[in-house]
């Protein structure tokens, strides 16, 4: 099982903790969950308030003038409808502000008593009366003392925690710190006016077209001069790299988390890593846009601000795709220490209904943690399923995302609640299934619709499910990853055999084409944001965590890396990294690639970079000669990809002639240029590989197209195969040292003349060579297959 994630999330775990200053059924169904939240009627005369929650006895909702640092001005207890446990309170807007005196933007949150502290109307802000229990039976973990975010807002106010608001204790339970009220410091909920800004018209391209950018908008220009300062690390900054994005031939951009986070303390100590949450997984709520990336931090900005990035992207061709977490929030888990079971975060859904969004143990005391940073997403409560579809459903309709990618996604297979965990695709009542039902999957051909991304793994459990989510979601691929960096970093460690490369570069027609998925449903990448750079897999044989600021020191992080320094050549980490894009570029399924990989970025060894936000951590937009010459073949590999539909086929391709051509829609073949056959697709022995393409079968401009793959340390000769009546080879790039620069990708029209069938091709050991079919010889198949 893959662990690089696990090592991280649990480093995300403890870092919270120092964020926060902690120590080591069919009614609910029926809820029309699309009305909760602040909202204003047509008019713009009522601002009505509604949350859900079944466990709690008494609601209010508490209103301020200002974001932080003053108290209420009003609080008004909300009345609650049995049928469906929705509590709600309409408030003239006139009362508001002739009453309440807010002429500007409401801010609120919610107070919220029940089991385990029943109302007392001796209850004051930071009293304990009424209090019964942190925690009852039916794992209530009421206290009204916690100012809690509405789960529906739009926006919120703030962080919990900021330069002005440090302690993070006050919205701890337990005995030391349960008394403690939060209402000042508290992130508040704002009552957000509907927004008219465009996010243009949306890209309907097949996800098999897409190439993917993983990116952190904050990393994306914080370091960019082209930028004015002020824009650096924003949406608005973000906006202006579209062009330049959809020069490198990038279709579609996948950011790191962006809804609300706990990242302001981030700005704490700009030269240190202590609090500082850089990567964002840990959500604090599922509809606002992250504040801290927004140029314009005023109410509506960051809304107004996102919706106008994203349409900078859409004119330019791109799509958006957003890293979404359901399956852990940024409450966090238990504090530790003698008190652990108690003491607990309640910032928003835990203090609202406990049992409902959180999965818990058999004893409701703790919540069960297949995420490693303090418990499940209750993924299988109608209610918790109702947030995520309809928090989706916003960041698609209003925000105009694209599609997304979810974390650990795993946890949304879940089909039970409490005290248990099992992933089961078949389950028609879990989030997976649920979220493409009513969020219908783009059409394998384009069109509307979005693209669903899995992360496809969590911790322990049943929980690694690589190539078993139901219909019509795409997955990480991590066992690609894995058999390609093994045969890559790992020879005469790990064993990888031809037959595995085969089914890999093929589009891995094991995992998915056993229940009717496509090799587009396969996102094959090398590397990702937790782990190494694309550079670094190839230049280090170990994580070096431990380095001081800015280049560190980051806890956690993978081990089991499969990464190797190529002996400390650096032409040989080159030849490595051009080699590594080229497998992603040239298999079937969908490329991912991480910023700044084009241009051999460095994390300097550091594979866990959660906490880094610094310069180590941003893209860089100067280059060296070597890094644009890197660039050069980043971008023409993948202009070769959008070139050839043969790469990206729709089906798992075919070993048999289905044109009529004597050419096989794909053949593979030995070095010799025999056809491969099973003997030595599960030699452990063999260590090269190529194979053939059909393009007319695809449409292709190039009517075949060869790709061999020598995983030997040491020179191997490839005989060429058939190049196709009156075809011979030429070549359009060869991953070897000796071709740098430059010109490694040969442009459409200049590729290099090398023979026709039978003629012998030297390979550099672990490079990978690209040659296409023209016109410029003489052969006659004679109905022979070769």
């Amino acid at each position: 099982m893959h662990t690089a994630k696990h090592a991280w999330i649990m480093a995300a775990g403890w870092m919270l903790a120092s964020l926060l200053g902690l120590h080591a059924g069919a009614a609910q169904a029926a809820i029309d969950s699309q009305q909760l939240g602040a909202r204003y009627d047509a008019g713009q005369a009522n601002l009505d308030f509604r949350v859900y929650s079944s466990r709690a006895t008494r609601i209010e909702v508490w209103l301020y003038k200002t974001p932080s640092g003053a108290q209420e001005v009003a609080k008004l207890v909300m009345t609650k409808d049995a049928a469906s446990q929705v509590w709600s309170k309409s408030v003239a807007v006139t009362t508001i502000k002739n009453s309440y005196g807010i002429t500007g933007t409401v801010y609120y949150g919610y107070r919220a008593w029940g089991p385990n502290w029943p109302y007392n109307a001796a209850w004051t802000k930071g009293s304990g009366s009424g209090f019964v229990s942190d925690v009852d039976s039916a794992g209530n973990r009421f206290n009204p003392n916690k100012l809690l975010i509405d789960p529906y807002a739009r926006e919120i106010s703030q962080d919990p925690n900021t330069a002005a608001c440090t302690d993070g204790t006050i919205y701890a339970s337990g005995a030391t710190h349960r008394n403690k009220d939060s209402g000042a410091c508290a992130s508040k909920s704002v009552a957000l006016l509907a927004d008219t800004t465009s996010f243009g018209s949306k890209p309907t391209r097949a996800l098999k077209d897409e190439v993917i950018y993983e990116v952190h908008v904050r990393g994306l220009t914080r370091n960019d001069a082209s930028v004015p300062a002020a824009e650096r690390g924003t949406y608005l900054g973000a906006a202006r790299k579209a062009a330049a994005l959809a020069a490198l031939g990038v279709t579609a951009v996948e950011f790191l988390p962006v809804q609300e986070t706990q990242n302001d303390q981030n700005d704490v100590d700009p030269n240190s890593t202590t609090d500082d949450n850089y990567w964002g997984y840990m959500t604090l709520n599922y509809f606002a846009p992250d504040r801290r990336y927004a140029f314009d931090k005023s109410v509506g900005g960051p809304t107004r601000e996102w919706k106008a990035m994203v349409k900078a992207f859409h004119d330019a061709g791109i799509k958006v795709y957003i890293d979404v977490v359901y399956n852990h929030t940024g409450e966090g888990g238990a504090w530790g220490g003698t008190d652990g079971l108690t003491v607990y975060n309640l910032l928003s859904f835990r203090g609202l209904d406990n049992p409902a969004y959180y999965s818990l143990s058999s004893d409701f005391q703790h919540p069960w943690d297949n995420t490693g940073v303090g418990g499940n997403y209750n993924t299988r409560h109608p209610i918790a399923q109702n947030l995520i579809v309809d928090s989706l459903a916003y960041w698609r309709d209003t925000l105009g995302v694209d599609g997304f990618r979810f974390d650990l996604a795993s946890v949304l297979g879940n089909s039970c609640q409490h005290g248990c965990f099992n992933f089961d695709k078949t389950d028609s009542g879990n989030a997976l299934n649920r979220i493409s039902a009513e969020l219908p999957p783009r059409a394998a051909g384009g069109g509307a619709g979005i693209d669903l991304i899995a992360e496809p793994w969590a911790i322990g459990g049943n929980s690694y499910q690589v190539g078993n989510f139901p219909a019509g979601w795409a997955e990480w691929n991590g066992l690609y990853r894995d058999a390609l960096r093994k045969k890559q970093n790992k020879l005469g460690v790990e064993v990888v055999t031809p037959g595995t490369l085969a089914s890999r570069f093929s589009g891995s027609s094991d995992l998915y084409g056993d229940d009717g998925r496509k090799p587009w449903h396969s996102i094959n990448f090398m590397v990702a944001h937790d782990g190494f750079t694309l550079n670094d897999l190839y230049a280090y044989d170990s994580k070096q965590n431990n380095q001081p600021w800015p280049y560190g020191p980051s806890d956690g992080g993978e081990d089991h890396n499969l990464s190797w320094n190529q002996g400390g050549v650096v032409a040989e980490q080159r030849k490595a990294a051009r080699t590594g894009l080229a497998f992603v570029m040239l298999s079937a399924g969908v490329p991912m690639m991480t910023g700044g990989d084009e241009a051999l970025r460095t994390q300097f060894g550091n594979n866990n970079t959660y906490n880094l936000d610094s310069a180590a951590n941003w893209l860089y937009w100067t280059r060296s000669s070597i890094e644009a010459d890197h660039e050069t073949y980043t971008k023409r590999m993948i202009a070769f990809r959008k070139a050839h539909p043969a790469l990206r086929p729709a089906g798992f391709y075919s070993g048999v002639d289905n044109n009529g051509n004597v050419m096989e829609q794909l053949r593979w073949f030995k070095p010799d240029g025999a056809q491969a056959d099973s003997a030595y697709f599960n030699g452990s022995d063999n260590h090269a590989l190529a194979w053939r393409i059909d393009g007319s079968e695809f449409g292709d401009s190039a009517s075949a197209i060869y790709v061999a793959y020598n995983g030997w340390s040491g020179p191997v000769n490839f005989v060429l195969p058939w190049a196709g009546n009156g075809k011979q080879w030429y070549r359009v790039t060869d991953t070897a040292t000796w071709n740098e620069g430059p010109n490694t990708v040969a442009l459409p029209g200049s590729e290099t003349l090398i023979g026709g069938e039978n003629t012998t091709y030297g390979m550099q050991g672990r490079s990978v060579l690209v040659l296409v079919a023209k016109g410029g010889g003489i052969g006659l198949a004679l109905g022979v297959r070769r």
